[in-house]
């Protein structure tokens, strides 16, 4: 097993940005026309087409690229399976997501 110092952990989860996940934009977003194509009216529009054949989502959405962190805290790895961190302390979690992102 690797020798890890609970103070480099703590550095790790804390470096900026905290977390192991981020969600960044995809598309130019400086314009009121880049807002306008991404959000309202433009957002109706692939709406609709997906609304007509449900497959389009993978191509107008980042469904296909997508991770949920859902947790209620409980067996946490490395804690064991009946300690319970508690919502927000679960959210450590979000190395499951790495690992899963790792192997895509």
């Amino acid at each position: 097993m690797v020798n890890i110092r609970d103070e480099d952990v703590l550095e790790y989860h804390a470096s900026a940005p905290a977390g192991k996940i981020s969600v960044t934009p995809t598309k130019p977003c400086a314009t009121q026309r880049d807002l306008s194509v991404a959000y309202t009216p433009g957002v109706a529009i692939p709406c609709r087409e997906i609304q007509r054949d449900p497959s389009l989502a993978y191509r107008y959405t980042s469904k296909g690229n997508l991770v949920a962190v859902v947790t209620n805290g409980t067996a946490v790895l490395g804690l064991g399976e009946h300690w319970s961190a508690g919502r927000q302390a679960g959210y450590g979690r979000q190395g499951r997501a790495v690992q899963t992102l790792r192997r895509h």
